[in-house]
């Protein structure tokens, strides 16, 4: 179970970052719009629209180079407990408006799918990290 989550949770959360950030890449007009139609004022949204694709494909070069894989699951940790706080906040009606669910797969799903789509990958990389400071731990212990 160890050696499975330690390549399976990085393969994962590299195609899905990879996924991610190529949808939005590819269709940056559509991603823009989507931004701004999100609950967040404008010069939010303008920030985020190069923010977000940078941060996936950060994510995905730490997760592939091996003496760095470990900070690219805490930021994998980090970005996914964002993600999956807005859809938690949209779930728990925070503003007056739900926005689209937008983005490649994600487009077809319920907020409520999004929310546990999200969830498992949060959990994925959480999982994940604890298992390579656990190790970490009983390395040090033995020697």
């Amino acid at each position: 179970m160890k050696t499975l989550l330690k390549n399976t949770a990085p393969a994962l959360l590299i195609l899905l970052f990879a996924y991610a950030a190529t949808s939005k890449l590819m269709d940056l007009n559509l991603f823009r719009h989507e931004m701004y139609n999100q609950n967040f004022p404008k010069e939010i949204a303008g920030a985020l629209i190069v923010l977000i694709p940078a941060a996936e494909i950060l994510a995905i070069l730490l997760l592939l180079i091996s003496k760095w894989q470990v900070a690219g699951l805490l930021f994998s940790v980090l970005l996914m407990t964002a993600f999956t706080g807005y859809t938690a906040l949209v779930l728990a009606g925070y503003w007056d408006r739900v926005p689209c669910s937008c983005g490649g797969v994600l487009q077809n799903m319920s907020w409520t799918a999004h929310f546990f789509f999200n969830l498992f990958f949060l959990a994925l990389a959480a999982a994940a990290l604890a298992q390579r400071y656990k190790g970490n731990a009983e390395n040090l212990r033995k020697e």
